[in-house]
């Protein structure tokens, strides 16, 4: 995405049972990824090289960090250090922003 400010609402949609994301920001140390996760849809656990940020924006689940479960709805934030094992489900359409940095 070339723009410098887009409405995030208009970019939110759902694939019935599946996962779709869109990549924001691509830059050399910084990326930004809108994901958005239909009803019931879960990443198994995976680990990440770079430091990440998630910001909830719509729905309901559970991001499972380490040993600790953080329940997910809209505003949450959760910051995750590198190599952190990490997983999520979701009980309802839920839509978050990832931020890699480094």
């Amino acid at each position: 995405m070339s723009k410098s400010s887009t409405n995030l609402g208009n970019l939110i949609s759902y694939s019935k049972g599946g996962i779709t994301s869109k990549v924001l920001v691509s830059g050399a140390k910084t990326n930004v990824t809108l994901f958005c996760m239909a009803k019931g849809t879960e990443l198994s656990e995976h680990t990440s090289t770079k430091e990440a940020v998630i910001l909830v924006l719509e729905g309901k689940g559970t991001f499972k960090l380490g040993t600790r479960s953080i329940l997910m709805f809209s505003g949450v934030f959760i910051h995750m250090n590198p190599n952190e094992v990490h997983a999520l489900k979701v009980r309802e359409n839920t839509s978050f922003l990832l931020y890699l940095t480094g």
